[in-house]
């Protein structure tokens, strides 16, 4: 009788060591989760969205509706963000990645410091009256917006990067609306309505943008507008 109730209650002790940490299937499901969203995160905090919103934009400017395809223009936005990145990916690997590979510093340390040279370029991207609606929604002091945590800077330069994005795309789409217009007005007056407009200036939109240079064009527009 005694050896069951022993057998009994270190079964029953098991079960509940067993309750109090997380199962291996939870821990799996935890790390997918974080690895699903940090490709998304880190895009989001990158030169990403300006660029890839921009160039969609000027895709739409041309009527052109799948040419270039969508990953042609991701592809491309990555190279640029890439290359718009550089200088703050080398920093970080000098201050942060460096020194934790060689053990001077520990991974929260690593973090720390990694994350410095980030926020001083996302906060160069950022309008204060963006900064200043989450800072006044968490009742956070913006007088040193380096004190700021990740969770307000994040959606502020988002933002912000959008507002930048569609303002650079309202002037590539003014040149083209005025060729839509120009076509407009000589097919109505000579009185031909078969066709629609937007096809008779589709080629005369794509002629001008290639002489032009327009894709260099807008990339060059895309590389000064960054606040270095």
């Amino acid at each position: 009788m005694s050896s069951f109730v022993w057998a009994a209650s270190s079964n029953l002790n098991v079960n509940i060591s067993g309750l109090k940490s997380p199962s291996t299937s939870v821990l799996i499901i935890v790390v997918l989760t974080v690895l699903s969203i940090a490709p998304s995160l880190l895009v989001l905090m990158t030169a990403f969205p300006r660029v890839f919103i921009v160039l969609s934009l000027t895709r739409n400017a041309l009527g052109t509706q799948t040419v270039p395809p969508n990953q042609v223009l991701a592809g491309l936005s990555l190279i640029l963000t890439l290359f718009i990145m550089a200088p703050v990916l080398s920093t970080i690997d000098h201050v942060a990645i460096q020194p934790y590979e060689h053990g001077q510093i520990s991974a929260t340390q690593a973090i720390d410091q990694g994350e410095v040279p980030l926020k001083q370029w996302m906060l160069k991207q950022t309008n204060d009256t963006d900064l200043g609606l989450f800072t006044s929604y968490r009742h956070e002091n913006a007088s040193d917006p380096m004190t700021l945590p990740l969770t307000t800077v994040i959606p502020a330069f988002v933002l912000s990067e959008i507002q930048s994005a569609f303002l650079i795309g309202f002037m590539i789409f003014l040149p083209f609306m005025i060729i839509d217009l120009v076509v407009s007005a000589i097919m109505m007056s000579i009185g031909i309505y078969m066709l629609p407009p937007t096809l008779i200036s589709l080629p005369f939109k794509i002629l001008l943008f290639v002489l032009v240079d327009g894709w260099a064009l807008v990339v060059h527009s895309l590389l000064l507008s960054f606040n270095h």
